[in-house]
């Protein structure tokens, strides 16, 4: 059963005003529980204002938001509880802290759920030590520590809440290299042991196609694709006329095939480009002459 599902969603800002404008448009689309999604989109596609749907944050102009099979507008008092099950952390969360210590601020969310002490202290540790935080430094400000692990403990205050949908707008923005594959193996690490489902909005296809189970593609508003990686980028010619950059990878063997080498343009990682090339040179040394 999904999850989370959209239903004709529908939005649109400053209505009746001239300055109206509809942001989604005509949206339906179901994720299943457990998945890792990308979700990506050029600026102004729709892709922001998509996800704050998925917890509450926006109310439909029309169409509805299922989470559990369930429209998450039926009751509205019941809004803050949708927003516990679906957690979205938005983009430098780290400018959200403000606890005294580390410890505090992952607790933030727990205890706002009503929890007791026991469950919130089992709850931070867990999310800590996905994030790579030792318990030793649980007592140390934030603001003593580096832009880097200000973000991975913003993160992990809204993990510790455990929602059944995390949903991360940008969590690598800004990053070096190192900072953003740490904080992608931690939300990996994350997703193993909970399984709960995962979306990550992010503007880099290399960082999507080396976790997303599906890639979601919103264009001026609508649902442009929403399919397993494979399927993504074999169009990727399309995907660039929409203004999104496909894999570097990609685009090598784009190029290679209008040289006359087709391997295959769904290629969108390097291990699978290295096992095709490396598949292509055993056909060849096999067929070659002794």
């Amino acid at each position: 059963m999904p999850i989370l599902e959209t239903q004709e969603l529908t939005y649109t800002y400053s209505r009746g005003t001239p300055f109206e404008a509809t942001a989604v448009d005509h949206v339906s689309l179901s994720i299943n529980e457990g998945e890792m999604i990308g979700v990506m989109g050029h600026t102004g596609s729709g892709k922001s204002t998509l996800i704050q749907h998925f917890n509450g944050l926006l109310q439909p102009t029309s169409g509805k938001v299922l989470l559990d099979g369930r429209d998450i507008w039926a009751d509205k008092k019941k809004i803050r509880e949708v927003r516990f099950q679906v957690g979205l952390v938005f983009q430098y969360p780290e400018y959200q802290i403000f606890e005294e210590t580390v410890f505090r601020d992952i607790a933030f969310g727990p205890k706002n759920m009503g929890l007791d002490e026991a469950e919130i202290k089992r709850r931070v540790l867990e999310t800590a030590n996905d994030i790579g935080f030792p318990e030793e430094l649980m007592e140390r400000s934030p603001f003593e520590l580096s832009g880097g692990q200000k973000r991975r403990v913003a993160i992990a205050g809204v993990m510790a809440m455990e929602p059944k949908v995390l949903i991360l707008d940008e969590p690598t923005a800004g990053l070096d290299p190192a900072g953003r594959d740490l904080i992608l193996g931690q939300i990996k690490a994350y997703h193993r042991r909970t399984r709960n489902t995962i979306l990550i909005v992010s503007h880099s296809m290399e960082d999507i196609a080396t976790f997303a189970d599906r890639i979601l593609v919103m264009n001026k508003g609508s649902l442009f694709c929403f399919d397993e990686p494979e399927r993504v980028f074999a169009r990727a010619d399309e995907i660039a006329r929409i203004g999104l950059d496909v894999p570097q990878v990609t685009r090598i063997f784009m190029e290679l095939k209008r040289r006359g080498l087709d391997l295959g343009k769904e290629v969108y990682t390097v291990d699978y480009a290295k096992e095709l090339v490396l598949r292509r040179l055993r056909e060849r040394g096999a067929a070659a002459p002794c």
